[in-house]
Order: structure tokens, then sequence, then C-alpha cells
């Protein structure tokens, strides 16, 4: 059973998990607004990403006993002024959701909750490779500048990137 601290904590992660997955719809619904099919894409498959860890936590939740609770997702921006700015956004945002992740991962500890503490390390990994695949590709897009021959390479290179439920465990 989780402390009634932690069902709280790990609800708003839902939510938090719920608004980052609008955001890069939001980004996806943008880049196909300038023609950047590679660029939506990957925000898309980050989409998909962001819903699968709410869902995550979700179910987690309740295989614990506790009380699941969905609160209003805020309203994303919905346009930047470049490319570069969105990735830009994109990687500030993974850093405060690992800074979210953190902070929960500390209250498991301070409430020895072991099993969530366990749960949430999955996060932290995720946060890591997740934190630096975007600052790649903010980096890349530094270095292109305002060449459209560059951004034409990045955006074929994007658009293979395809979802993969890394949530679900192996059987």
């Amino acid at each position: 059973m989780l402390s009634q601290k932690m069902q709280e904590a790990l609800n708003k992660q839902v939510n938090e998990e719920f608004f980052s997955a609008y955001l890069y719809l939001a980004m996806s619904a943008y880049f196909e607004s300038m023609n950047l099919s590679g660029f939506a894409n990957w925000m898309y498959v980050q989409y998909q990403e962001e819903n699968t860890h709410a869902l995550k936590i979700f179910k987690y939740i309740i295989e614990r006993d506790a009380e699941a609770s969905l609160k209003a997702i805020d309203t994303p921006q919905l346009k930047w002024e470049s490319p570069l700015h969105a990735f830009e956004d994109a990687l500030n945002h993974k850093k405060k959701v690992s800074a979210l992740i953190n902070n929960l991962t500390d209250l498991a500890l301070i409430e020895k909750d072991h099993a969530t503490n366990n749960f949430l390390q999955w996060f932290i990994s995720e946060q890591v490779q997740e934190e630096a695949n975007a600052k790649k590709i903010k980096d890349q897009l530094k270095l292109i500048g305002n060449s459209s021959d560059g951004l034409f390479m990045l955006d074929k290179e994007l658009a293979l990137r395809v979802f993969v439920d890394e949530t679900i465990s192996p059987a």
C-alpha cells in the first residue's frame, strides 16, 4: 500500500506525463505545419512514449492498492520560433520531468517505500536517455544553422524513428 503522500505525488506525476504527451503532440503538429514530417514523426513517437509512461505509473498506483486520480491537463504551447527553439523547449521540459522523477524517488526513500523506489529506477534511466536524445538533436540543429539542406537531411533521419513500448517487460 502506498502512503497518502506517495499516492498524491504519483498521481501528480501521471498528470505531468500526460501533459508531456500533449506538449510533444503539439510539437508534432507544429512540425507538420512546416512540412517537416520527420521532425513531426520524432515528436509523435515521443508523444506515444509519454502516454505509456503515464499509464505505467497509473497502473502501478492501482497495483499498490491505491487510488488513481486524473486531473485536467493544461494546454501546451502550440507554436515555436524555429525547430531549434522547439527542441530547446523539449530538452528543458525533459530536464524538468527528470527533476520531478528525482523528487519522487527522494520521497520514496523518505517514506521507506522500497517498492516505489525500485519502480522509479526505470524512469530515472529513461530520462537520462531521453535528455541525451533531445540534446543531440538540439546540438545538430545548432550546427545546421540556416542550412535548408542540413534541415532536410536531419528531417529524413528523424523520419526513421519508430515507437517501441519499452514499458512492457519481456515475457
